[in-house]
């Protein structure tokens, strides 16, 4: 999985591509900077015209699948500026050309492309980002807790935190993402065969899972997985998960910052290759897990809390001021009805002497 919101469907474009021979050949001699120049994109012209019908069967239920977001999202809202909201949502699918919604052409290959390559590229800075407010909202939750024990309760707690601290950093030594000893301890407990007889290429083969003779993302998080459980025990309710996928995609990006000469987001067998025959490969420098490396520091917690109290106190001050309004309304509502009494009881006195008058006259 990408992260992104559109990867099924950037997915599938490109499996279906890979299949005609003259595009995947194209794709695998074109360096990044043409493909982000556009240059791939036109190679859709000369693909099998049965690709071209399944690429135009992708957009189509693509571009459905955005209308039912658009429709649930006004339903939700109301229904209320649907122009507006309309062009709003749209602005979220660049990837593709909405104008034309039932074929694929060269226009939505390069725009997919574009948008693929550039919300990539910030995936992990904005991934970085929301892991430290989760770290830090977690802080806080735990120091909130505190607040409502007494003396005793809070020093039992506290110690049981450092407890669990010492007990989660007191695991095995972790090999650096991507060394050798990563890679060998993976080939003798996962691939069963002996770390004497390690080699790289038929190492790269083994888990190349789709055979397609790249490493993508997360053909590389799975190599993560022993050295991982050195650190968490997804049966242990005191291990973070959250943490732990956080380690594994950090492990994911080191690797790829170190090997992927190109950046084009695969490892392929070549630049795994030159990678093995490094220093960093033979003898790498220790791996700090994330128990070493605080994701804030304290001026950034310190900070969230403050934009956390800000924001309860924003919403004390409208939950007030909602509460004076209903009091108005209701006061209003009061004064509404006792005219209305009043209105009526004038009515009814009127109509009683009319009454009276009518029957003393009468008789």
């Amino acid at each position: 999985m990408t992260g992104l919101h559109y990867d099924r469907y950037l997915r599938e474009v490109i499996d279906f591509l890979e299949k005609d021979q003259h595009f995947r050949e194209k794709l695998h001699n074109t360096d990044m900077e043409d493909i982000k120049q556009g240059k791939l994109a036109k190679e859709l012209d000369f693909v099998s015209h049965h690709v071209r019908t399944k690429l135009d069967e992708l957009k189509r239920q693509e571009v459905n699948r955005l209308r039912t977001l658009i429709k649930a999202k006004q339903d939700l809202e109301g229904g209320n500026d649907i122009a507006v909201d309309h062009q709003a949502l749209l602005k979220q699918f660049e990837y593709l050309n909405h104008m034309n919604p039932h074929t694929f052409e060269v226009d939505d290959l390069d725009r997919l492309i574009k948008s693929a390559t550039k919300d990539l590229e910030n995936y992990d800075k904005e991934r970085h980002e929301e892991f430290k407010r989760y770290e830090m909202m977690k802080e806080h939750d735990r120091r909130e807790h505190l607040k409502t024990l007494d003396d005793e309760d809070r020093k039992k707690e506290e110690e049981h935190y450092e407890e669990m601290k010492k007990k989660h950093a007191d695991h095995p030594k972790v090999n650096h993402p991507g060394s050798q000893n990563q890679l060998k301890e993976v080939w003798e407990e996962a691939d069963g065969l002996d770390p004497e007889d390690f080699d790289p290429k038929t190492f790269f083969n083994l888990h190349d899972t789709n055979g397609d003779g790249f490493f993508d993302e997360q053909e590389l998080e799975a190599l993560f997985t022993k050295e991982l459980e050195k650190i968490y025990d997804p049966t242990n309710e005191e291990d973070d998960m959250v943490e732990m996928e956080e380690e594994r995609l950090r492990m994911r990006e080191h690797v790829m910052n170190e090997v992927d000469s190109n950046k084009d987001r695969l490892v392929s067998l070549d630049e795994f290759l030159v990678a093995t025959k490094k220093k960093e490969f033979l003898e790498p420098d220790s791996w700090e897990t994330l128990e070493q490396n605080q994701a804030y520091t304290d001026e950034e917690m310190r900070e969230f809390e403050e934009h956390l109290a800000q924001q309860e106190q924003d919403l004390n001050q409208k939950a007030v001021d909602l509460q004076k309004q209903r009091d108005e309304l209701q006061r209003q509502q009061e004064q509404l009805n006792a005219q209305k009494i009043e209105l009526q009881q004038g009515c009814y006195c009127r109509f009683t002497v009319k009454l009276t008058r009518f029957i003393f006259y009468s008789c």
